[in-house]
Parts: C-alpha cells; structure tokens; sequence
C-alpha cells in the first residue's frame, strides 16, 4: 500500500517582531511570503517554558560581543599552534592536537569540524586522537566519500595559516547564529531545561503550528504522539553517485532537488569542496543553510552538525520523526557502511551520507527508517548486486551505523 507525503496545509500569515516586556508581550502582525508553496503558520514564541515551545525552531541569529570574543580566543590559540607547526609533518596525534579546538556559546559547545557535543575538547581531542592512528595503520576500507579524518586534517594543514584561521573563522561564526537550534533541540529531544532568559535572547525563534494554535503545541511530543508513518521528498526524485567519491554531492543533489531545483553532481561537488578524498559534512550543513530553503523557519531552521554519541535510540528515533513529521524536512544522515549494518553490501566500506526521509513504527515489529541510498555498488562493480535508491530499513541498524561512525554526528 503506497502512502502520501505530509499534505500541505493553508498558508496563513506570520506575525512578527516579539517586545518581550516584564509584564506584558506585545504582537505586531505582518505579511509573511513564503518561497513556494502552502505553508503552516509560524507563530512567535512566548516565554511559556520548555513545554510551550515544542513545537518550535530557530532561524540566524546575531553573534554578541561574548560570542566574538570567544571566537577570537579560540582562534589566537589555533594561530599560535599553526606557526609552531606550520611545514612540519605531524603525527595523527599531533595533527588533531594541532586542529581542533572548541568554542563554548551561550553554554553549548562547538568543536571545529566536528559539530555540536557534549564532550570536552580533551575528550575530543582524545577520542580523534586514536581514530586518526586506527586509519593511519588500517588497511582502506573501500571508499564512497565521506571524508576520513586523516584526509580532513592532513588537507587542512597544507593550507596557508591565515587561509585555515579565516575558514575557522567562517565555521565558527556560523555555528555562533546557531545556538538556539541547538539548545532548541536539547530541550524538546534531550529535556534539557532552558536557559533563564532565553527566549528574549533568540528572537530568531519561531512557534510552529499547523493549526496556528498555541494551545496545540503546549506538551512535549512524545514517540506515540506521532502517526504510524510519515515521510518527505519524493522517491521520483532520487539518482545514485556517479563516481565513488561523490556520496556528498549526491546526498546534496537529492536534497536540492527535493527543495526545487535539481543540479548536477558536479555543481554539488564544488560547492561542497569536494576532492577525491570525499566530503566533510560541515560542508553538507553549510550548502543546505545556503543553496536550499529547508532552513527557513517554517521548516527545519537552520541546520546544525550535531553529535549524537550520548543519544539513547529512542531519542534519536524520535529526533527523527520530529525532523520529518513537524519539521517536514529531510535529515543528512552520517554513517559507517558496514555489512553488519547494511545487509545490502558486498563489501565493508568508510563513512557516507544518505538522505533521511521518514518513518515507519512498523506495528508489532521493529521501527523502520526511510531514507535515499546514493552508492550503488554496481554501478562500479557488474558483479555486485545492485542498490535501490529509496531505503525503508530497520531504524536501529541505521542507528548503530551512526554511533559506530568514528564522528558520530548527524545534519539536523
């Protein structure tokens, strides 16, 4: 039985501009055009309190003076670090103690190249530390073009220092307007209480209804609130990598085209910086905020690089019902192909990037995930079996191949 996308609903105007005052909220109403298409109201949020903001998400918003300051701390580090090292050939370990370095925003932290995550910079550090030296002496899995972290490291050094610090200064300037995703996300997902203040803070936030109701959206969702299945984007809508390397360009060719516009792979490739090593997703993130409108306010807001190493599966499952059924928008998905993982395989092979699309709770059985597969294995291998484009497969699998993945991270 074949199942629609989430209907559209009828476009209904936005009120803007939120005056949060000590006793009162005032509203001023305005005319709201949206790119394309019927869209659902968004509503300002009111400082109601982690329950009212469930149904919420988080435009750009401003980077502060604390914000500037602490970007610039981490970056008189990194400068530091580069001129002592600049021309030297670095261990694994002495290239991550070399490159990652991790800004704290409004209480959150934001390691370069690596995204959102709860754990320290040492830890980080630590953990890329031995990554790095397994894939130094591992012998190469077969490649479909997710950047390794020695590849990322080692195509960072060569650049010129004052080329990297302006890049790091990009990445971390834009992870700064994005806090209150983030913080967004730890609080409806992870139950993280808000901090004090935060809604004056982040008038980039958005209530987001369908009905244009705030009443409607006043309990945190639970897995049960939502409907058996659910998905977006189009399976007509779906191509497979044509060089090995391409899984990135790929995975961005399908998202833009299910936004409006379909580019070829290349186009892709070169937004991305794409070279025979692979993709970063940093990268994948940063063309979705800028070449797509999936990052409007009335979908998924602006997309972050999120680490999901401490998530639980039922938190990430429902991160992703949240992401399709409220956000209605698709997820880059981050992770290791593994036959263990992905009975569909011939051989074991690096990291990658799928399109996540949607859900299906499965009844009885266990939850499935859907989402558009760019490798296909054939294509470069007559003999290997062939691999559909759209996936519905179990959601733990895909789960565990996210964690296993040595950055553990997701687009979101």
């Amino acid at each position: 039985m074949s199942h629609r996308p989430f209907p559209s609903v009828s476009r209904l105007s936005r009120r803007t501009t939120i005056a949060i005052g000590a006793l009162a909220l005032m509203l001023a109403a305005a005319p709201f055009l949206p790119r394309s298409g019927p869209q659902p109201a968004i509503e300002n949020a009111t400082d109601a309190g982690p329950a009212g903001l469930a149904g919420a998400t988080a435009g750009t918003g401003a980077v502060t003076p604390a914000m500037r300051a602490e970007i610039d701390r981490v970056l008189g580090a990194a400068r530091a670090s580069g001129r002592a090292t600049q021309g030297r050939t670095l261990s694994p370990a002495a290239l991550v103690r070399d490159q990652v370095r991790c800004a704290t925003f409004e209480g959150q932290r934001y390691c370069l190249h690596s995204g959102w995550t709860r754990s320290t910079q040492a830890q980080v550090v630590t953990e890329l530390s031995r990554t790095a030296a397994d894939a130094a002496r591992r012998t190469p899995r077969e490649s479909t073009g997710d950047l390794d972290p020695l590849a990322l490291l080692r195509q960072r050094q060569r650049m010129p220092l004052e080329a990297r610090l302006r890049a790091d200064r990009a990445e971390l300037t834009d992870a700064a307007r994005s806090v209150a995703k983030v913080w967004l996300l730890r609080n409806q997902v992870q139950g993280t209480p808000l901090p004090t203040g935060f809604l004056a803070a982040h008038p980039e936030v958005r209530l987001r209804t369908a009905s244009g109701d705030p009443a409607a959206t006043t309990q945190p969702k639970k897995a049960s609130d939502y409907p058996e299945r659910g998905y977006v984007l189009t399976s007509k809508r779906t191509t497979e990598q044509t060089r090995t390397y391409w899984c990135g360009p790929t995975t961005m060719q399908m998202i833009g085209w299910g936004w409006r516009y379909k580019r070829s792979q290349k186009t892709w490739a070169n937004r991305l910086g794409t070279t025979r090593d692979g993709s970063s997703i940093t990268n994948l993130v940063g063309a979705t905020n800028r070449y797509t409108g999936w990052d409007q306010e009335r979908y998924a807001g602006r997309y972050i690089v999120l680490d999901i190493k401490d998530w639980s599966y039922g938190r990430w499952y429902l991160l992703q019902m949240r992401h399709y059924g409220d956000y209605r928008a698709p997820v880059i998905l981050h992770p290791v192909l593994l036959k263990k993982w992905y009975p569909y395989l011939d051989d074991d092979a690096s990291g990658h990037f799928q399109v996540g699309r949607g859900w299906n709770k499965n009844g009885d059985k266990a939850n499935l995930l859907r989402y558009f597969e760019p490798w296909n294995q054939q294509r470069f291998d007559p003999s290997e079996p062939y691999i559909a484009r759209s996936q519905e497969r179990s959601a733990y699998r895909s789960y565990r191949a996210n964690k296993e993945h040595f950055q553990h991270n997701i687009g979101v």
